[in-house]
């Protein structure tokens, strides 16, 4: 199924008036559709006690939000009671808290880069604020890699200091005091496609504006920034803003840099150069050293030799791993969707796939965030090992094969999964020549790997690949160099060589009720309960 544009809804400071803007929500779906997401960058409570009353309705559930949003957190002291959790949570049905700063990356590819609060330019910050710190983390999150070509979208409460330059006149605002200049840097960093902000109570949609110098760089995308008024304001100003939008990572790139005839010059570039001038004047004399460097390269360098870090290397804990954003898989996540968990160990978890090939195809994912086999401590490695030995054993006591894969390709938390083929359908040689021919077809090469051998040996942590493993222990393992077909293990056991049912292939054609996955839980849990190690503990 190709790639669709998503519609999405971006709205600025709402103050708490949540029965106004869903109502005005309401109004545009049933006149134009539905949405994808609603997103709102400024103010999303408010101060008064009307508006505590309000949301206290929407906390309880005696009200619900008819789209999903997505909101930033507190830009000051007296809302920061709304946001439990300042790394992201669930604050109602349908309405998420994204977190202090990161990366949000839908089903769809569609990445949202996200910064919450206003600067603050002295430690300790209050919870309500960013700093240099977090910035650099962002930045350095999404910008570390060669490929990174800009996001899709950045929300950001504040503006982005000088934004008006070269584009249209700007009405009403003290550019003077409007605006910070780290928020600039960090957009111009993204390159988001479009950036939303709010804060000021006015609505600008600036004319888009190019990432590259003509003549001197290959042509990119152009950004858009846009400002949105407060919810309800006297002056009618522009509140609302509805778009539609491909994910950067499904567009053709000639379609993608196709340029405007409005484009302008980006307004941060000049900016940038005099402020990078700045501030190593000011490095040198030992002054305003709280803020960052902006000539320094983020990350760590790997040593050429390899083995141990050298002394003069930082020697830092190894750390757990957080998700960017809302994480589907995290199993304290409020994003799970806890009817589908089948058996729930010390490191790990089963649950049942959504849009499953078949009612007994499940997921084994890791209670914590960790991306990819390679990047898992030896402990959730054992325990791992453990599930895979315990459904092959349910498996084949209901006449089936045990398959698994993995794709560590554009996706944020490891998921082993793994598909039941009925005996009766081919043998365990005819799944791997299916998995061989297919992947040759699309010119892959997937090779086959020692039955013993171990991923971490032969792939580097961070390195894109996709992985298979067969009940009788053979398996094949593909280096993902550039573009992968993210169904790829899906087509092939939904192939007639394998399951015989092609119209699968794609996990959004196979929806099911919720009623419908319960039942598929219950009936899986009790047959794979004498297999399940967790309840013997």
């Amino acid at each position: 199924m190709t790639a669709r544009p998503l519609r999405i809804l971006a709205c600025g400071d709402v103050e708490g008036k949540l029965d106004a803007l869903y109502n005005r929500v309401r109004s545009i779906q049933k006149k134009s559709g539905d949405f994808d997401l609603l997103l709102c960058v400024g103010n999303f409570f408010g101060t008064t006690a009307e508006a505590e009353s309000e949301w206290a309705e929407y906390k309880s559930g005696a009200k619900k939000a008819p789209i999903q949003t997505y909101t930033l957190g507190a830009n000051n002291q007296e809302t920061t009671k709304y946001f439990t959790d300042k790394d992201g949570c669930e604050l109602a049905e349908n309405i998420t808290h994204l977190g202090r700063k990161g990366v949000f990356t839908g089903a769809s590819g569609l990445q949202i880069a996200y910064l919450s609060g206003t600067e603050a330019h002295h430690e300790p910050a209050p919870a309500y604020c960013y700093t240099s710190k977090d910035i650099i983390a962002l930045k350095s999150l999404l910008t570390a890699s060669s490929k990174f070509k800009g996001v899709d979208i950045l929300l950001t409460s504040q503006w982005p200091k000088g934004v008006w330059q070269y584009g249209n006149n700007l009405e009403g605002i003290d550019t003077k005091s409007c605006g910070s200049i780290s928020v600039s840097h960090l957009a111009f960093a993204l390159k988001p496609r479009y950036h939303f902000a709010a804060l000021e109570g006015a609505n600008y949609e600036r004319l888009p504006y190019r990432n590259h110098v003509i003549l001197q760089e290959s042509a990119q995308h152009v950004s858009r920034f846009i400002a949105l008024a407060n919810l309800s304001n006297s002056s009618k100003k522009k509140y609302l803003y509805a778009f539609n939008i491909m994910p950067l990572c499904a567009m053709d790139p000639t379609e993608l840099v196709k340029q405007p005839l409005d484009v302008t010059e980006s307004p941060y570039r000049k900016m940038m150069k005099e402020f990078q001038k700045t501030k190593t004047e000011e490095s040198a004399t030992g002054e305003n050293q709280f803020f960052f460097d902006l000539s320094k390269k983020e990350g760590k360098k790997r040593s050429s030799e390899g083995g141990r870090p050298s002394p003069h290397q930082s020697k830092q804990p190894r750390t757990i791993p957080q998700p960017t954003g809302p994480c589907w898989f995290c199993l304290a996540s409020p994003e799970v969707e806890k009817h589908l968990v089948i058996s729930i160990g010390t490191h790990c978890y089963i649950a049942l796939a959504k849009g499953s090939l078949t009612p007994d195809h499940v997921l084994i994912l890791p209670i914590g965030h960790h991306q990819s086999v390679v990047e898992l401590p030896s402990e959730v490695i054992e325990e791992v090992q453990k599930y895979k030995l315990a459904l092959k054993k349910f498996y084949k006591s209901i006449g089936k094969r045990f398959v698994m894969f993995e794709r560590n390709y554009r996706s944020q938390h490891l998921q082993l999964q793994v598909v039941p083929v009925p005996i009766q359908s081919c043998t365990t040689e005819d799944i791997k020549e299916a998995f061989i021919v297919q992947a040759e077809e699309q010119r892959m090469e997937l090779l086959e790997i020692p039955e013993h051998s171990d991923l971490k040996q032969i792939i580097q942590p961070g390195s894109a690949y996709f992985y298979v493993e067969l009940d009788s222990g053979e398996k094949l393992l593909h280096r993902i160099k550039k573009h992968f077909p993210l169904q790829f293990g899906r087509e092939v056991l939904a192939s007639e060589a394998v399951l015989n049912m092609p119209d699968k292939a794609n996990w959004r054609e196979c929806k099911y009720s919720r009623e419908d996955e319960e039942e598929f839980a219950k009936v899986f849990r009790n047959g794979f309960q004498p297999y399940d190690f967790s309840l013997l503990d």
